[in-house]
């Protein structure tokens, strides 16, 4: 729960006089907040100020626990419908690995990885590590990354490269979409 949806409860309450409503909605009144107490303690309910910039202040007998989890079970399925629906809540930044000597087909299977992460609204972070001898070629993985970012270019625009270390280049591609 975000800090900004704690509302004041039971003793929290600062207003000496309340609107009071019950717990189907029904006005009860403005009453004082110790009558207010006592008509939430005899319901076995929590005494919860909805409206606090209102003159007088209105509260509403309820059980808070009750209203806090079903309102987070609300934020969760909005969530995952809009997941399912195709809408990015968050956007991550996905890595892809390349090796120079990558066959055609691996290398067609991750671009079209890295399509889909870009089409969704990721960051892909291409990455290609040179082991051993590799480190020698310098050339390849940067032809290699090249070809990479062409291939992705309808989808994505470079944000940034790092070409700098001897066994390690990575380009950073955000969505164009977005």
């Amino acid at each position: 729960m975000r800090q900004d949806d704690k509302r004041r409860t039971n003793r929290e309450i600062r207003a000496s006089r309340l609107r009071l409503v019950g717990p189907k909605g029904e006005p009860l009144g403005i009453v004082t907040l110790e009558d207010a107490l006592r008509q939430a303690e005899a319901a076995g309910l929590d005494l919860v100020e909805i409206a606090p910039e209102a003159d007088p202040p209105v509260a509403q007998l309820m059980d808070y626990n009750k209203m806090r989890c079903d309102r987070q079970k609300r934020e969760r399925k909005a969530r995952r419908a809009k997941r399912e629906a195709g809408i990015l809540v968050e956007p991550k930044t996905k890595e892809v690995k390349f090796r120079v000597k990558i066959a055609p087909h691996d290398y067609d299977v991750k671009v079209r990885h890295a399509r889909a992460f870009l089409t969704q609204g990721h960051r892909v972070k291409l990455v290609i590590t040179l082991r051993g001898r590799e480190a020698e070629h310098q050339d390849l993985a940067a032809q290699l990354l090249e070809r990479c970012v062409r291939d992705l270019s309808e989808v994505g625009a470079v944000e940034h490269r790092d070409l700098g270390e001897p066994k390690y280049k990575s380009v950073t591609m955000v969505s164009k979409k977005t």
